[in-house]
């Protein structure tokens, strides 16, 4: 028996949306990481791009669980002398929502150049609307 293994020429994407309103942060990044990376289908192999498109909608409302909301951090590093810059979850909110679920998604993916490729995948907004109507995405329910 020989091993199966995907051509890129040959993946089929389908576009999927998650509400995250309400939902936990983490729950919503891991589904959203498992259909960006194609971990869902059984055509999955490891070196070939073999994900779907994924649109999350009301990333502003996703919820943190305990005191994450205030006691996690964010820290990011220009390189420069007091180039240190530390957030809250509860202050990126405020300046972006959208990047909570982005960097929990981030965090989930190879960082490599494969990883760029289905990260490129990920749409992420706000609010209830989105301009990917014309894909016919499919609703995808978080646990």
């Amino acid at each position: 028996m020989k091993t199966f293994s995907a051509k890129p020429h040959e993946v089929e994407r389908k576009w999927y949306v998650i509400d995250a309103k309400g939902k936990v942060l983490g729950q919503v990044a891991v589904e959203a990481a498992r259909l960006l990376r194609g971990k869902h289908k059984p055509t999955f192999t490891t070196h070939v791009d073999t994900g779907d498109f994924v649109v999350v909608i009301n990333a502003d409302q996703v919820v943190l669980t305990g005191a994450k909301e205030t006691a996690k951090i964010y820290t990011r590093f220009s390189g420069y002398v007091g180039g240190q810059k530390v957030e809250t979850p509860a202050k990126v909110r405020e300046r972006r929502p959208v990047l909570l679920v982005e960097r929990a998604v981030w965090g989930m993916i190879p960082k490599n150049r494969l990883g760029r490729a289905q990260y490129g995948k990920l749409k992420v907004y706000a609010g209830e609307s989105h301009p990917h109507e014309a894909q016919a995405p499919v609703a995808y329910a978080v646990k």
